[in-house]
């Protein structure tokens, strides 16, 4: 697969098989497989978003538009994000800097823009994935003026120890184009913290099998289920839903079913059901 993903447009809902919103099959049941081949999710491209939406009036950050999600591979929980958490409280750059200690994963958001995410390494800066560069700056640099937050729990992976997470980080501090192994700022955090290959770009073989399953929760009683065949491809469609937000991703959704019930978001109501 080498170290550039080929940049090819993001399949829709409506092009791939999907299982029933309403939650209501089993555990072990039949699931239709889904994989999806994703643009570049690179830094640069999230910068250039950023840029061509500037003119727009720019929304409030608000954690209730946030999609949460719970990731598993082979049945095991590796990821969740549940907005009752006080964890996911977000904090101006200047604030998280007394909560941070070396070897942190440190997420940065904004309302419309994908999270960004980076590895503080102590002394007031992060090591971070941007526009293709793996960079050292200070937090608040890199925050932009986004919200931020610690991200330590949300993978359940171990993570290394604190200094090798900072001794890695800063080994790749210059890397750049075709020497990158990373589709997005996220999965070069994570790889240097938890050190597993699954955040690498070709970092597991594509065999058929789909082993990956993200569980959008999208209210009390209603998720919705994809499968994927690497962790990378999942976190490619975890960011996509982040940058949307909840209302949004509820709204591409209802396209595709057929009208049963309304399910109430923020500033949202979407008729939800059974897959057409």
């Amino acid at each position: 697969m080498g170290n550039q993903a080929d940049k090819i447009a993001h399949l829709s809902y409506a092009g791939v098989p999907t299982v029933d919103p309403n939650g209501l099959d089993p555990e072990e049941g039949p699931r239709f497989g889904v994989s999806y081949i994703f643009s570049s999710d690179n830094d640069e491209l999230e910068e250039h978003v950023v840029e061509k939406d500037r003119n727009r009036e720019e929304k409030p950050y608000d954690r209730r538009d946030e999609v949460e999600c719970v990731v598993y591979h082979l049945g095991d929980c590796i990821y969740e994000k549940s907005l009752v958490s006080n964890d996911l409280e977000s904090h101006t750059p200047e604030d998280l800097l007394h909560r941070c200690t070396a070897g942190d994963l440190v997420e940065f958001v904004a309302a419309g823009q994908p999270p960004h995410w980076a590895v503080y390494v102590g002394h007031l800066q992060v090591v971070h994935l941007h526009r293709c560069e793996v960079k050292s700056s200070f937090l608040t640099d890199a925050s932009q003026g986004r919200r931020c937050r610690v991200v330590n729990e949300l993978y359940r992976f171990r993570p290394l120890g604190a200094d090798l997470v900072v001794q890695v980080a800063m080994e790749q501090v210059g890397l750049k184009d075709r020497e990158l192994s990373w589709r997005s700022s996220e999965c070069f955090a994570a790889w240097c913290r938890f050190g597993k290959r699954e955040f690498k770009m070709g970092g597991e073989i594509r065999i058929g099998k789909q082993p990956y399953r993200l569980k959008m929760i999208l209210s009390d009683k209603h998720w919705h289920n994809l499968e994927f065949q690497s962790l990378d491809d999942v976190i490619m469609e975890k960011r996509r839903n982040d940058h949307l937000g909840k209302s949004a991703v509820l709204q591409e959704l209802a396209h595709h079913f057929s009208s049963v019930e309304v399910i109430k978001s923020e500033g949202c109501s979407t008729v939800w059901g059974v897959q057409k």
